[in-house]
């Protein structure tokens, strides 16, 4: 495919997915309280999680108490973790490998958050090893992608996520899920989420550079989600744009009538 060429798009095929990350918030009592607000609030309204995925990503602490209530109460929402070692194991202290994760039920893993990349200096070739430990043992990598504010103004909106994409994938086994998305770092919690447009434009530019490095029906099947200052009041524009499938939710998540508001985006998007 030329790079001038748009990538398929399916959006009808790809269920979407709403992530919350509670980021450094909840202890594992906090954890087990929120999460049986979100269930019972989700069964209230008959969410359908077969057309809509939810998924809670949990600090480390917290995930052993979350899976045991999944488990216990027979609950549909996904168990996510917020970051991974990209070392099988040794003597790296501190670290949790993805081994680790699997034998708690994880899903979902993010890697490459903006604030690992750069609270933590975390380059997009560490993204890339922790990328492939979590497929490796057969979770899903969301691989977050933006840019800030500089890069915005040097740069433009899509340049700096690109540039991430191909770097932070190429330890990927080909044919491996994977989750993307993109999160213009000026607008995490800032209360200024990226316009729909601004949105639409670099979600569509990383299915199709995506395309390029997998191929299309790889792209095509890809989910790739909008973060950024996420609410129940904007989901549903979000939601609308063609190559956007969910949002990665970050202070929202944490009340859990917001983040089942937000889950039942389809209630506000005509022809989802």
């Amino acid at each position: 495919m030329s790079k001038n060429q748009s990538a398929p798009n399916t959006k009808t095929a790809r269920v979407p997915l709403i992530a919350g990350n509670w980021k450094m918030n909840l202890d594992h009592l906090q954890a087990i309280a929120l999460v049986q607000k979100l269930a019972w609030s989700l069964k209230d309204v008959r969410h359908d999680f077969g057309a809509v995925e939810v998924a809670v990503f949990a600090p480390f602490t917290d995930l052993r108490s979350v899976q045991t209530l999944l488990a216990a109460d027979k609950l549909s929402i996904r168990l996510g973790a917020q970051d991974v070692s990209p070392h099988e194991s040794g003597a790296y202290t501190g670290d949790v490998a993805a081994q680790f994760l699997r034998k708690l039920d994880v899903n979902y893993v993010i890697v490459g958050h903006s604030e690992r990349r750069h609270g933590h200096g975390e380059s997009s070739e560490t993204v890339a090893a922790k990328a492939k430990a979590v497929a490796t043992h057969e979770m899903v990598p969301l691989i977050c992608v933006g840019e800030t504010a500089e890069d915005l103004a040097e740069h433009g909106a899509a340049a700096v996520a690109l540039e991430q994409l191909e770097a932070s994938l190429h330890l990927v086994p080909q044919g491996a899920e994977v989750v993307l998305a993109y999160e213009p770092v000026w607008a995490i919690g800032s209360g200024e989420a990226a316009t729909t447009e601004q949105a639409e434009q670099v979600c569509a530019a990383l299915r199709t550079r995506l395309s390029e490095l997998r191929g299309e029906a790889e792209a095509a099947r890809t989910r790739i989600l909008y973060g950024g200052s996420v609410t129940s009041q904007n989901v549903a524009a979000f939601l609308r744009q063609p190559n956007i499938d969910g949002a990665l939710v970050g202070g929202a998540s944490l009340d859990s009538q917001e983040f089942s508001r937000i889950a039942q985006f389809k209630k506000h998007v005509t022809g989802a």
